[in-house]
Formats: C-alpha cells, structure tokens, sequence
C-alpha cells in the first residue's frame, strides 16, 4: 500500500485516464473492536464498483473485466491488519493502486476520466510530511516521516556507505590515539556527497528536514554543503543503523516542540489578520474565497468534518443519509487552497475557537 504521495506522484495521478478511471474510497481503522467491520465495508464498497460499472453503457465489456480484474489485483494488496483512518483505490484499464491514509475519508464510488485525489491531498497536508537524514562517518541513511511515525526510504541515492578508514595500527600506537574519523578527508568528500544528494531530493520533494548524528559529524556536514544549515539539528548518534522506532523516539520531542511553535505562530497570524480585515472563518466564506483563490493561509483543526448542501454557492449543513451532500468538503477546501499557492496548516482541535474548526488568512 502506497503511503508517500510527491509532486510528480500526484501529478501522474491527476493525468486523464481512458473512462473508466474508478475511485473506491472507505474508512478504515487502526483498533479493535472499531477495525472488524473494515472488510465487510471493504468488501460493499467494491461490490458497488462493480455494480456501477456493470450498470453504465459507456464502457465496454473488454474495459469492464479489465477494471474488475484491477480492482480484484487491488484488494489483494490491501493490508487491513496495518490500516489507518482511510483508505482509497483507483483502477483503470491496465492499473491499479492502493493508498493508505492517516486521515478518514467518506465511503463513496467514483466513475470518471480522473482519479479523485483530493483526500489524499488533505491527508498528505494533514501529516506534515518531513525527511530525516541520519549521518555517520560511513553510513548516511534517510528517513520519510509523517502521522507518528518514521519508515527507510530508498530514493535520491540513499543509504550512502562507505568504509571505514583503515588507520595505521603503528600509527595509533605511536601517538597513542585513534585519528578522529570526522578529521579525515575521505569522510569530509562522502559527507559532501550525502549534502549534494539531500539537495537534489529537496528540490523534487520539498519538506522540513531533520538531521541527526553526533555533533561532530553535523558539523562536519554543515561545513561540507547548506543542507544542515536549513535542517533542524537533533544531535543523537547512533541512529545510521538503527530501526525506525529509535529514530522516531529520538525525533519525538524535537517534533512537538516544533508542533506547539506552528500553532502559535498559526495563532498569531490569524489574530494580526483579523486587526488588518483578512481574516475569513467558516466553512462558508472559506469555501468561496478558496475557490477565488483569495486565501494565503489556511489553518483547519486536525479533527474537523463536516458534511454539507451546496445551493449555489452556499453550504448549509446535511441531513444523515442525504444522497447529494458532499461529505468531504474540507478535504476539498485544503485540496483548493493548495491548488492556488495557499499555506495550510493542521492544528489541534479547540484552538480556532469561534471559527467553528476552520479559519483563514486572505491575499486580499
């Protein structure tokens, strides 16, 4: 199941697809007794798929078993045992993909010439994706991190490795002493290639980096290239080689000090913008000045949902089970926001106050 969604992931998503391109999206969970239901819910939603697709004259019988045999191809790589709040599967002719997501999504089947990706935009925005490179005299080593957790990542040339210098035993008996690693020229050039390496991905796949390692070797890295001069600087060895919990547990920390600073410079902004008449709140203002692409930044409590009409342009809240209603209206708000160069920005419930779970900073 896929997890990491970068720029050019969600741009070949957005591609158009030869009709149909089907989007099954259900909740999932992470806990029992709430995750036994997920493969009865999992095993409907794709019975729909398949009755939709049965049901509508535009496609073909040859197109029909194809998507049928994507979305069978699918559920075999869905793994329920490790879910998370959401889950969402695309399949067209000849594809299929499974998408895991740290963030629930509404139960519904879509039929287009496109992927519907706009929850896994908002989940992706939700988790605050960041890197973490791991750096050792011979080992550099990166990480993808997210929703609590860390896991290897295998791109941009990583892990680098190198061996150990082999110092002069004599040598060390003479001046009683083994030479520092980080004083040798060969770490300094493969430290320089780690730095050129963790520049070049930034470039693709912007996020907030973290660097850890002894302080010697953050030093030596930052003196090799500008990586760790723009990276948080967690000074904790060991972690080269180590698993991904040892890493998170030595993040953890640094990241909700990090966390309390956002919101209250989330906080602050609204609170200025406010002073300055820029400042919108609700799900109705923000939804129009989303789709005006008025909005510079947009702050949403991590755990707000809401499910809504739209008559016309104005959102009034939904009757439960009402067939038109858009259940994933934030999703589609932060999707807009981002679409239009704005800022989002998750943080926790109760901090907007009389926002009602939703406010935002305007352009204009």
């Amino acid at each position: 199941m896929e997890h990491a969604l970068s720029p050019a992931t969600l741009a070949e998503l957005r591609r158009p697809r030869p009709y149909p391109a089907v989007s099954v999206l259900t909740p999932t969970h992470r806990r029992e007794p709430d995750n036994e239901q997920d493969p009865v819910r999992l095993r409907n939603v794709l019975t729909e798929a398949r009755k939709r697709l049965e049901a509508d004259p535009a496609v073909t019988r040859e197109r029909r078993n194809d998507v049928e045999a994507q979305l069978d191809r699918a559920l075999a790589e869905v793994d329920l045992a490790h879910a998370e709040d959401g889950l969402v599967i695309f399949a067209a002719p000849g594809e299929h993909q499974v998408w895991s997501l740290a963030r629930t999504v509404p139960e519904r089947v879509v039929l287009a010439d496109t992927f519907l990706t706009r929850n896994l935009v908002a989940a992706h925005a939700a988790e605050r994706p960041f890197w973490v490179l791991s750096v050792s005299a011979d080992r550099v080593t990166l990480w993808s991190g997210g929703e609590g957790r860390v896991v290897a990542e295998e791109s941009g040339g990583f892990p680098l490795e190198r061996r150990q210098p082999n110092f002069d035993p004599e040598r060390q008996e003479q001046i009683g002493d083994t030479p520092s690693a980080y004083s040798d020229e060969g770490t300094r050039q493969f430290l320089r290639e780690a730095d050129t390496a963790m520049a070049a991905l930034l470039r693709e796949e912007p996020r907030p980096l973290y660097v850890t390692g002894e302080q010697a070797a953050l030093s030596l890295l930052e003196e090799a290239g500008n990586v760790a001069k723009c990276a948080v600087q967690v000074p904790h060895g060991g972690l080269t080689h180590a698993g991904h919990e040892a890493v998170w547990q030595a993040l953890r920390p640094v990241l909700e000090d990090e966390a309390r600073k956002d919101t209250t410079s989330v906080v602050d902004e609204l609170t200025s913008a406010r002073g300055r008449k820029t400042y919108a709140a609700g799900l109705d203002e923000l939804w129009q000045s989303a789709r005006d692409g008025r909005v510079r930044l947009l702050a949403v409590e991590e755990n707000f949902r809401a499910t809504v009409n739209d008559l016309g342009g104005h959102l009034v809240p939904a009757e439960p089970g009402d067939l038109e209603a858009r259940e994933d209206i934030v999703d589609e708000i932060v999707e807009q926001c981002l679409q239009t160069g704005a800022e989002v920005r998750f943080v926790p419930d109760g901090t907007l106050g009389d926002a009602h779970g939703i406010a935002g900073v305007l352009r204009y």
